[in-house]
């Protein structure tokens, strides 16, 4: 059996955090009951993000969704989000932004590193996308990477969204 290399640990935000993103009417509720992203087999690459609450997509509807998980991780590395294999393929559920890229600095930033999820169901087939509350939607792969050998960047991240852009 392999011994992987540790390089992560993924937290709640703070309850203050999510609810000053959070819009929904029952936030704090939600808040008190996420549940940590987690592999489901030993050979899982993904950890499972656990829908917050219901969510009922229809064909073309778009959905932002405040996990409350942020994730601190070493920094070389990134954690990639995918929706789950098995919506894309029944529904063609979608990352707005194709696949989340959460940089290792964005743990420090002013919203905590907060993970947002824009889902789409983009169903051509008329499926009306339903997840019940802590069934997985979306997972996250960590990947290591590299940098080139004239980058000097010293510029520190605050935001996410396209912030390292502005």
């Amino acid at each position: 059996m392999n011994e992987f290399k540790r390089v992560a640990r993924f937290e709640k935000v703070s309850k203050g955090a999510y609810l000053a993103s959070c819009e929904l009417v029952n936030a704090e509720e939600i808040y008190q009951e996420i549940v940590l992203p987690r592999r489901a087999t030993s050979g899982s690459a993904g950890y499972d993000f656990f829908a917050p609450f219901d969510i009922e997509l229809l064909p073309g509807q778009t959905m932002k969704v405040p996990t409350g998980i942020r994730v601190f991780m070493q920094e070389n590395y990134v954690l990639k989000l995918y929706p789950r294999s098995g919506l894309g393929f029944k529904y063609r559920l979608q990352l707005n932004n194709t696949v989340g890229i959460i940089d290792s600095d964005y743990y420090s930033s002013d919203n905590e590193g907060h993970i947002f999820a824009k889902i789409t169901n983009d169903s051509n087939e008329d499926k009306v996308l339903k997840i019940k509350k802590g069934e997985g939607f979306m997972q996250g792969i960590f990947v290591e990477y590299g940098i080139t050998f004239d980058d000097d960047v010293k510029t520190i991240r605050n935001g996410g969204f396209g912030s390292t852009t502005k």
